[in-house]
């Protein structure tokens, strides 16, 4: 069983970037693990490290308060590429929990989901508002992304509602993946086991 999640409020870091593709998130040198651990240090590693190995300087993971971040917004398409579940690891391992943009690959908005990672699609102009409102936050952006009430707000007035299945608003709101699911009917495919015999 995985985390719940209900709602959550942090700061919120943004990656204005349109088709960030799997390899950018986690490069395909580190899909030779089936561990889910190890691979939030390796996150948008060519974007975060210098060729030396050390942080880049200015790219927006590498500053404080963004470091403890547990919301990403980002452009549309995000996800794209090649459907490596390694990516939605490799986010949640480094500490993030929701992902907003206004548009996500199919496969990897499923493999968020089926991690616990949750993918929120948001109209395009309200990323643009968040992203302005960022610029405009100094000493950190906060945000609340609420699965209960399924929208988006901060303390300043920022509203935004946004849809996602029945199916995985349910397994997200009781940190199940789909076996985790599945499992939840065990005595009626028992009993069903038993009368097909």
């Amino acid at each position: 069983m995985r985390e719940k999640f209900l709602s959550l409020s942090t700061v919120g870091v943004p990656l204005d970037r349109v088709n960030v593709d799997t390899d950018a998130i986690i490069p395909a040198r580190y899909l030779k693990t089936i561990k889910r651990t190890g691979l939030g240090v390796h996150l948008f590693e060519t974007l975060r490290y210098q060729d030396d190995g050390s942080e880049h300087p200015h790219f927006v993971l590498n500053k404080d308060p963004h470091r403890d971040a547990e919301i990403l917004i980002v452009g549309e398409n995000f996800g794209c590429g090649s459907s490596r579940e390694h990516a939605p690891w490799a986010l949640g391992q480094y500490g993030f929990r929701a992902v907003l943009a206004p548009s996500f690959a199919d496969i990897f908005h499923g493999n968020c989901c089926q991690n616990g990672l949750l993918p929120v699609t948001l109209p395009a102009k309200a990323v643009q508002e968040l992203f302005a409102r960022y610029d405009a936050a100094p000493d950190g952006y906060e945000l609340t992304v609420d699965l209960l009430t399924t929208t988006v707000r901060d303390p300043r007035g920022f509203e935004s509602a946004f849809d996602i299945s029945a199916y995985r608003r349910e397994m997200l709101l009781h940190g199940l993946d789909e076996i985790g699911r599945t499992l939840q009917q065990e005595d009626a495919i028992a009993a069903f086991e038993r009368a097909h015999r």
